[in-house]
């Protein structure tokens, strides 16, 4: 009985082998045919929410397709406040979610849709929208980001998820100011 059990565990163990290798390799091959993915441009002339909001939990790129992670970003904002179009584009999707207020803007020029949520929308879907443009307010704190209020800003190319602060250029970023340097041997003018 004790042989009988070890053989079908084997033989289970190679039917599983068999089934999943397969698998495993055409994904492979998949995913060594296909080009890389354009850079996202940075087209972004403004934050979703402030000016320079708080990022509370930043783009964790999950390993796979269904694994943990966190698709997008969240940047601090209160219950009532604008959100805005980050870039110009049209609207795409203007509904809720699982309970949850959700904007899509495809992106203008590109193959590119960010998405923020919660928001209740103040844009419908087919609307043109400018950057900088109010596309919603959000919605009271729910349990996305706990006890206080947050826009979850997330952008897609196709089924992709990328993280959304690529679309911002570095002087919207907080990365300090530019610093010029000085030109040697060149004289200073006169006046």
């Amino acid at each position: 009985m004790v042989i009988m059990r070890r053989v079908m565990r084997q033989v289970t163990r190679w039917v599983v082998a068999a089934t999943v290798l397969p698998l495993v390799l055409a994904v492979a091959a998949a995913r060594a045919d296909t080009p890389p993915s354009p850079p996202v441009p940075a087209i972004a002339r403004a934050w979703p929410v402030g000016v320079r909001p708080p990022v509370l939990r930043g783009w964790e790129p999950p390993a796979t397709v269904y694994g943990p992670g966190h698709r997008g970003v969240d940047v601090a904002a209160s219950a009532g406040e604008p959100v805005r179009a980050v870039a110009a584009g049209r609207v795409s999707f203007a509904g809720r979610v699982a309970g949850r207020g959700v904007v899509s803007v495809a992106l203008t020029g590109t193959d590119l849709r960010t998405t923020y949520e919660p928001v209740t929308a103040t844009v419908e879907k087919g609307d043109e929208v400018a950057a900088g443009q109010v596309v919603g307010t959000v919605e009271p704190a729910g349990a996305h980001c706990g006890a206080s209020a947050c826009v979850h800003w997330g952008l897609l190319r196709g089924e992709t998820y990328l993280d959304p602060l690529l679309l911002l250029p570095p002087w919207l970023l907080d990365v300090g100011p530019s610093r010029l340097l000085p030109v040697l041997g060149v004289p200073l003018p006169e006046g």
